[in-house]
């Protein structure tokens, strides 16, 4: 498989890079990092109608580019380079993954203009206060009521969720577990019985929420494909989301061991730069070996996603596990090769290392993903 970047694809990277240097440097992410609703809106404004990135994974006939999965890991990793304060992986990844894979033709003819358009902000609402990144994590209820549903419950670790123009809500069926009885719901934001919580979370750079469905109503059309028959739909859903967090990782990789090179040309200790040091070349040596490793099994999962492949469970668990593992290890070592300075606020290390630590955690930590292909081995790679 060739993983080498098709002229347009290596130009969008370039200029996505072009504008993120502009209005994503370190002055514009703290000033995003405390904006209202924890985003620059005139910068969003630029990123959905200006470059059009919202519309990447949806088709040409909702009013999207019709591109694909590399090219939208090509963007998450400039955007990871760059810690990217705005919703874009929510809506742009995770959103527009879920309405593509779960919606009828009617719901995206509907809903995915305006997510193209970056003027309705979508996030998943799909993990339970256990934190298992999983379908049987689903801990929100739903029962038919009429003509159609009432949903009850909570859902953590929801991306974007106090931002979120529409939520894309997992719950389960009352007494059932695992992959069973799982059905996916659209919500609006301020449906009545809805209730968001903006959470602290370590990276400041993500918002994240927690809400508290109390007797929410929704109807019929607002049923993603059959209820109760979800399961394997999130499962994919939760895979794709998992490959876009990956590329968003190995951007972090890469600044953090760009950000370690040019301190150690430039530091200098008992008379010369310590990129001199054996010990420090030897620490960006093994800071490279991981990002590129991190990156190949990136690319392979991104070309697996574009093409649908039956392979899709295994490559996301492979690029998130391997991603997560060398993020929070170039983060580390860049903030060593720093030294006191690294965790300042002036310098960018910390938010690097910050965004990191929960990216390991966000849709299974490199255990998870390993266990999982692990038993997927053992059933013979189904």
């Amino acid at each position: 498989m060739n993983f080498a970047f098709t002229e347009e694809q290596q130009e969008l990277r370039e200029m996505a890079r072009a504008f993120l240097a502009d209005h994503s440097g370190s002055e514009q992410v703290r000033a995003a990092m405390a904006a209202d609703g924890g985003f620059d809106a005139g910068v969003w404004k630029r990123i959905a109608s200006e470059l059009g990135w919202c519309a990447v994974l949806v088709p040409e006939d909702c009013g999207g580019l019709g591109l694909g999965f590399v090219e939208l890991a090509a963007l998450l990793e400039v955007t990871g380079e760059s810690l990217l304060v705005a919703p874009f992986f929510s809506t742009a990844c995770v959103g527009a993954a879920a309405l593509c894979q779960a919606g009828s033709a009617q719901q995206q003819a509907e809903h995915l203009p305006s997510l193209a358009e970056g003027s309705t902000l979508v996030s998943l609402a799909a993990v339970g206060p256990g934190g298992d990144w999983d379908p049987s994590g689903v801990r929100a209820t739903y029962r038919a009521d009429g003509q159609g549903f009432v949903l009850d419950g909570e859902a953590r670790y929801v991306i974007d969720g106090c931002s979120a123009d529409l939520l894309i809500v997992a719950a389960r069926a009352e007494g059932t577990s695992g992959g069973d009885g799982i059905g996916l719901f659209l919500v609006r934001g301020d449906a009545p019985g809805l209730a968001c919580e903006a959470v602290p979370t370590m990276d400041p750079t993500r918002p994240q929420a927690t809400l508290r469905l109390a007797e929410v109503a929704v109807g019929a059309e607002a049923s993603l494909g059959r209820p109760g028959e979800q399961g394997p739909v999130l499962r994919k859903i939760l895979d794709l989301a998992s490959v876009g967090l990956a590329a968003e990782l190995v951007g972090v990789a890469q600044r953090c061991l760009d950000l370690a090179v040019d301190h150690a040309k430039e530091r200098v200790q008992f008379g010369r730069t310590i990129g001199s040091f054996q010990s420090i070349k030897h620490k960006c040596a093994d800071m490279m070996v991981a990002t590129e490793a991190a990156r190949s099994a990136l690319y392979y999962a991104a070309c697996v996603a574009a093409e649908d492949g039956d392979a899709l469970p295994q490559a996301a668990a492979l690029a998130k596990a391997t991603a997560s593992e060398a993020a929070f290890r170039c983060a580390a070592d860049s903030m060593q090769i720093h030294g006191g300075v690294g965790f300042t606020w002036e310098y960018d290390v910390h938010l690097y290392l910050k965004r990191a630590r929960a990216g390991e955690s966000l849709f299974g930590t490199p255990a998870f993903h390993r266990e999982r292909v692990a038993a997927m081995l053992l059933d013979g790679g189904s």
